[in-house]
């Protein structure tokens, strides 16, 4: 179902759509494409909100750096300099984090209105970003699901397409507290990666590390503390189909939280710099991707799309408790 959840000052009105199933309740804004709350039963069979979010539009509109929930593009994550090259040319975006374009730059589209439908066991959301949006190249055509499947588990599937190359790197941004409340940082982490990529001051990555049995060894499930905004190198690739990557989990609750994806990436973040109404820790983003920089760095995996070709990407969100 769905209802008027607000109007932008422009006067366009934005929705909120409602799925449920399994006992599973997950509400999604047409604005940014938000996964508003999600609800999973705890042992009891009592729904607790494991995602952090607002109760009205203003609360995002007026917080929208933190990207709570959203659906993030043309490019997740970081591109140095806010320009790369391309065939010959280069492409200068827009730089909002320093010098740096970050998650599809000053109104990517976690600020856009998309149009939504329902569709068996979901909803279909769909946007087209034109040519020069934010500095990228090509008209971009983008759907994305979100699907509630028999076992209450939250599946996100990405499309597009092009008419002229461009990078393409899409995410989905909630912030999990498997609580309910209070700080996520005491929750058990494990994430099948033996490398990750170490940052600059900018949060830019300067290359392929192991991880070493150090802070960022998440190979055995442990605590996740805080400090991390970075991104993993998952073990299994790039796959046709979602493989399991990570289980989060509240030790207090038994709430587990399994991430399953086809991307080669995994970036955690901490959200060590949250404020009012949350708190640094209250959250841990557990973001499916491909690399931060990769249009500037041949040696990771591709990110550009090519006119012809259909970007497809998908993550499967699955819950539990024990």
């Amino acid at each position: 179902m769905s209802e008027h959840f607000g109007t932008l000052s422009d006067g366009t009105r934005v929705h909120r759509w409602t799925l449920e199933r399994a006992d599973v309740r997950v509400r999604v804004l047409s604005y940014g494409g938000i996964v508003q709350s999600l609800e999973v039963p705890d042992g009891a069979g009592r729904p607790v909100g494991v995602v952090l979010g607002f109760g009205d539009l203003d609360g995002y509109l007026a917080h929208p750096g933190p990207y709570f929930g959203a659906l993030v593009g043309r490019y997740a994550n970081r591109i140095a300099g806010g320009r790369f090259p391309l065939d010959g040319a280069t492409y200068a975006l827009a730089r909002n984090s320093g010098h740096n374009s970050l998650h599809g730059g000053e109104r990517g589209f976690d600020k856009r209105v998309w149009d939504v439908e329902p569709v068996e066991d979901g909803l279909r959301l769909s946007r087209v970003s034109p040519h020069g949006e934010e500095g990228f190249p090509g008209r971009l055509e983008v759907t994305v699901t979100y699907r509630l499947g028999p076992d209450g588990a939250l599946r996100v599937g990405y499309e597009a397409v092009t008419d002229a190359p461009t990078p393409v790197n899409l995410t989905q941004h909630s912030y999990f507290n498997l609580a309910g409340s209070g700080s996520a940082g005491g929750h058990e982490l494990r994430i099948d990666a033996s490398r990750y990529t170490p940052v600059d001051a900018d949060l830019i990555p300067t290359g392929v590390a192991p991880v070493a049995d150090g802070r960022f060894d998440f190979r055995t499930a442990r605590k996740v503390g805080s400090g991390y905004d970075h991104n993993f190198v998952l073990d299994k690739g790039v796959t046709a189909g979602p493989v399991e990557v990570a289980e989060l989990r509240d030790p207090a609750s038994g709430r587990t939280l399994t991430v399953s994806t086809t991307e080669p990436g995994l970036q955690l973040y901490t959200a060590d710099h949250l404020d009012e109404p949350f708190a640094p820790g209250d959250g841990i983003a557990l973001e499916t991707q491909h690399f931060p920089d990769s249009p500037n760095r041949p040696e990771f995996p591709d990110t550009v799309l090519r006119p012809g070709e259909v970007f497809r990407s998908e993550t499967v969100y699955g819950f539990a408790t024990r």
